[in-house]
């Protein structure tokens, strides 16, 4: 598969004028674009430009509503719970952690759940926005079905994943992963790149080890068993009940605390995704100086990255680095796509009125 470069800012243009086409007000479309290209700023293709297909599918479907009008349904000085009403999962996601924010700066914590939300993009996104304004940052979202539990042959959790961030030099500490083995966005890049999955990565509805990604895809789409393995890989040798088990954390703060919908019942519903979502704010001032602990852990990364390195490996990163260093290239190199995704683009543009500000590449 072909990759090609386009210019990071006329994509953010270009992203922009396709949201106001789906009817969402200018300052909204500016807030979903900056957390979807903010996966591709960071290098992580699944979650970036290549899922807009997805939310076009979803927009036009009618799962996701830009006129919805979410509400706070229960609220004290530190919690709050967000009723979604199907609005973009981003504008969810930035609405709750600033609020989740807001209560940690006031009363030193802050949480906030939101049930019946859509996909809100890269979980990370919203730990970082905690920790740019000085708190710890945590985020965790559920999603559709596509982890099969350990011992099991049907998808019942989702990739569920989990983002912690907290302020360190010389770059934030960044901690942000699916709870399977690799999202399902992994698999769409798979199918698009025409390669297939390494073993030990997925399931078939038979529950053996499966290799082809779009028999995985077109399994979880239809709910006809098999998925995507826990973080840890299939049984308890490799311990994939650990993953199995951080994607039941995920579902707990979630679902169960915003009384949201769990993996299983996501799409079941017609007309809506169901999501639930958790965004967690710390100021850990609240148990000392904030600026010796954030020296503290500097201290300690910087020994990490000083330690005695692999035979073979001159680095080690720390948690962040790659998507800080990656951030730096594609703003200069611009963002690199494949021909597929391209071609998607094009006909998102034409259909949202947007393809004048679709840029051309670079490297043509």
């Amino acid at each position: 598969m072909q990759y090609h470069h386009l210019d990071y800012e006329a994509l953010k243009n270009f992203c922009i004028a396709v949201f106001q086409g789906y009817g969402f007000r200018e300052e909204e479309s500016r807030k979903i674009t900056d957390v979807l290209l903010d996966a591709d700023l960071s290098g992580i293709e699944s979650h970036g430009i290549q899922r807009l297909i997805r939310y076009h599918h979803e927009i036009t479907g009618g799962l996701v509503k830009p006129a919805a009008k979410p509400e706070t349904v229960k609220e004290t000085p530190i919690s709050a719970v967000i009723e979604g009403n199907d609005a973009m999962g981003q504008l969810l996601g930035v609405q709750a952690m600033e609020t989740a924010i807001q209560k940690a700066k006031t009363c030193g914590f802050g949480m906030v759940t939101v049930r019946n939300s859509n996909h809100y993009g890269i979980a990370g996104y919203y730990a970082k926005m905690a920790a740019n304004q000085g708190p710890i940052g945590m985020s965790m979202t559920n999603s559709e079905a596509i982890m099969v539990p350990t011992f099991g042959r049907q998808a019942m959790i989702g990739t569920n994943p989990i983002a912690f961030a907290m302020p360190a030099k010389p770059t934030n500490f960044v901690f942000d992963a699916a709870t399977t083995v690799v999202p399902r966005g992994k698999l769409e890049v798979y199918v698009k790149r025409g390669n297939p999955l390494p073993m030990g990565w997925a399931l078939d509805e038979t529950g053996h080890d499966s290799n082809e990604p779009d028999r995985i895809l077109k399994n979880i789409i239809n709910k006809t068993g098999g998925g995507i393995l826990p973080l840890g890989g299939s049984g308890e040798t490799t311990s994939g009940y650990k993953g199995y088990g951080f994607g039941m954390l995920c579902e707990i703060a979630t679902a169960i605390l915003s009384g949201g919908t769990t993996s299983n019942y996501i799409y079941k519903t017609p007309g809506r995704s169901n999501i639930a979502q958790c965004f967690i704010a710390l100021d850990y001032g609240i148990f000392g100086d904030k600026a010796a602990m954030e020296d503290h852990l500097s201290k300690f990364i910087q020994e990490i990255r000083d330690s005695a390195k692999a035979e073979g490996c001159d680095r080690i990163y720390i948690h962040g680095e790659k998507e800080a260093e990656s951030r730096q290239r594609v703003l200069h190199e611009g963002v690199s796509l494949n021909e597929k995704t391209y071609a998607e683009l094009q006909m998102i543009g034409e259909y949202t009125g947007a393809s004048q500000y679709l840029p051309a590449y670079l490297d043509a």
